[in-house]
């Protein structure tokens, strides 16, 4: 079996929901340790989403399969001095400790940094929060709809037009890609431990990310830049930097930022050259300024056929461009598969979706199935040094599960 260019690496995630969990999900594709810490009998409240109003029902629970696969569980009840006497003799052996309570929450279970850095000067303490660790908000509870999508500006800059309303997101889409950052910490906080031998407290969190993906606009406003109003489709400024209807339903999205080389070959591939030479749209200029009738043209032309033959047609073409794909599309996306993004979980043909990195000469561990609540509980205890009668014990007392 494979094992990973963090093989031996012991972390601990002591979190909850997607964001911080999925960075110890990522660190646990290259072969790191991953011990679940989670409450006894319903485990991470995670677990129940799939039931939750709204998503998709099925014999699978997909969420849990996604965040924590590879990981081993151990059930721990922190509210009793027992368990965080546990906890603290796994946190001497870590190299991470991962979380994402709320800092008041951190202070009642003993698991702030202060409570644990004491015991393992190596220990990278990784927090992660809604709204960042200072301020009025340091102790706001906050998912990636409200601190990312929300807060951000995201929400409402994506809307189709000043006329509709702010867009709702979907579930994870802004915690995945702060998973990414927050991995990105901790990984920095290792290369640092190996120049100073010493541990520290890395922190990332869903407004900073939120922000940072709409970087570009939200500079743009930090500079005084003046804004122009958001235009729906029909009225867009750029008729070649625009999405389209085919025939089928399916839609299509043109990004021809290199347009006065290429509108001649869109032209020819939609079978209307008679819009290279037409005085309307002749230069870039033009096309601009008459750019809701050459939407409009596109919009009777697009509709003619259906996505796979002009998926076709443009490709054969060197033309940039991207099918709106559905979710349908993705269990059987070549591309996909030949470049792993997705991958099938160990024993199983069933696929999954691949952390997003990858490292020459360092394969990844297949994908293990994730873990019953407790599922590991005695294994970890004994490689901790506790004997039967000392698990025994912390079962009668309620501390482990």
């Amino acid at each position: 079996m494979e094992k990973g260019i963090f093989a031996g690496l012991k972390v601990l995630d002591c979190a909850s929901f997607i964001a911080a969990p999925a960075a110890a999900t990522v660190l646990s594709d290259f072969g790191a340790d991953v011990i679940k810490i989670e409450p006894p009998g319903t485990g991470d409240p995670y677990r129940n989403l799939p039931n939750l109003p709204g998503y998709p029902s099925g014999e699978h629970n997909f969420a849990w399969l996604l965040e924590a696969r590879n990981k081993k569980s151990i059930a721990l009840d922190l509210s009793k001095p027992e368990a965080q006497a546990v906890l603290y003799r796994l946190v001497a052996e870590a190299d991470v400790f991962i979380t994402n309570m709320p800092p008041p929450v951190r202070a009642k279970l003993g698991i702030t940094y202060d409570h644990l850095a004491h015991l393992n000067d190596r220990l990278i303490y990784a927090s992660f929060t809604g709204y960042g660790e200072k301020g009025e908000e340091a102790n706001k509870p906050g998912f990636d709809s409200n601190a990312y999508w929300a807060r951000s500006g995201l929400m409402d800059l994506v809307r189709a037009d000043t006329d509709t309303t702010p867009a709702r997101s979907v579930a994870g889409m802004g915690d995945h890609p702060c998973a990414m950052a927050f991995y990105g910490a901790i990984v920095t906080a290792l290369y640092q431990r190996e120049k100073t031998g010493k541990g520290s407290h890395v922190a990332s969190n869903l407004m900073a990310n939120g922000v940072w993906a709409a970087s570009v606009l939200a500079q743009a406003k930090l500079c005084g830049a003046k804004f122009g109003e958001r235009r729906p489709r029909e009225r867009a400024l750029n008729a070649v930097a625009n999405h389209y209807q085919c025939k089928d339903g399916r839609w299509l999205i043109l990004s021809l930022l290199n347009e006065e080389k290429q509108f001649p070959t869109l032209a020819k591939c939609l079978g209307r050259e008679d819009l290279i030479n037409d005085p309307r749209f002749v230069t870039k200029a033009d096309r601009h300024a008459r750019s809701v009738e050459l939407i409009r043209i596109l919009d009777e032309t697009f509709a003619t056929k259906d996505l796979a033959e002009w998926r076709k047609i443009l490709d054969g073409n060197g033309l940039v461009f991207g099918v709106v794909a559905i979710l349908d599309d993705i269990p059987n996306d070549k591309q996909m598969l030949d470049n792993e993004v997705l991958v099938p979980f160990e024993n199983d043909t069933m696929l999954t979706i691949n952390s997003p990195i990858w490292i020459d000469g360092a394969k990844k561990v297949q994908p293990r199935k994730p873990p019953a609540v407790g599922e590991h509980s005695d294994e970890i205890l004994r490689g901790a040094g506790y004997d039967e009668a000392a698990i025994k014990q912390l079962r009668s007392k309620g501390a482990v599960g």
